[in-house]
């Protein structure tokens, strides 16, 4: 299990096309963008107590949340994540799902689920793609995670998050840097697969810059992200789409 380091900032629209103009310069935009930027959609999971939310609201050291996410439009590659975050350092596990079952997930069809938890594991997702990350578990064991958390403890799909994102990577440090905006709630819509699903802005317009990276931040990166005056913060799009 890896864990990364993690900043963000909220930043302005100034600061935004200043760090971009800084990025351009020595990182690569992600290679499976369209135009520079993603549109990324997701589905979070909690339950009835909100656990999820009051723990990141709270800052509890030591907590994870299940999410459904696909990009730009297009449910042909559906992955199912789990994000954990430990002493300030954040790891993420993920799987592919079909539409079919992520449909079937909102539906609350979980039958498939279990079925799946009797085959054999097998490597899911390759390293690379959208949002690539190190994915390290296999696909029976993190649905078969999902299964028990839904039948155990009641987790069921919450709300749907929309947002825009400029990604850039940075080879050494195996660095991330990303621009999220245009944050939007599905409010109670759950129907991750409909694309007439009504969202709304949440938040103030906020823009959120995001560095990832392994063991070190190159000092290149770190001065190019450079934001005076500016804090790191606990964002969470799910969190603020759920308030």
């Amino acid at each position: 299990m890896r864990y990364r380091h993690e900043w963000k900032h909220e930043i302005s629209w100034s600061d935004l096309l200043c760090i971009r103009q800084r990025l351009r310069a020595v990182a690569q935009p992600d290679p499976y963008t369209i135009g520079g930027k993603t549109l990324i959609r997701s589905l979070y999971f909690d339950d009835a107590s909100d656990t999820a939310l009051r723990e990141k609201i709270d800052g509890v050291n030591m907590r994870e949340k299940y999410r459904i996410r696909y990009y730009n439009g297009d449910p042909s590659f559906i992955k199912l994540e789990k994000k954990s975050k430990r002493n300030g350092l954040g790891t993420k596990y993920a799987a592919q799902l079909t539409a079919a079952e992520a449909q079937a997930i909102v539906d609350g069809d979980l039958e498939w689920m279990r079925e799946e938890m009797l085959k054999p594991s097998a490597p899911d997702l390759p390293e690379g793609g959208l949002e690539s990350q190190k994915i390290g578990p296999y696909r029976r064991e993190l649905v078969g995670e999902l299964y028990s958390r839904m039948q155990g403890k009641g987790l069921r799909p919450k709300t749907i998050v929309d947002y825009t994102r400029e990604p850039f990577v940075y080879a050494p440090g195996n660095v991330r840097v990303t621009f999220d905006y245009d944050i939007r709630t599905g409010l109670s819509c759950t129907d991750l697969l409909d694309p007439d699903c009504p969202t709304i802005p949440a938040g103030n317009g906020e823009i959120i810059l995001e560095v990832k990276w392994d063991a070190y931040l190159p000092s290149i990166i770190r001065d190019c992200v450079e934001t005076p005056g500016r804090r790191a913060t606990a964002f969470s799009k799910y969190a603020i789409c759920r308030m």
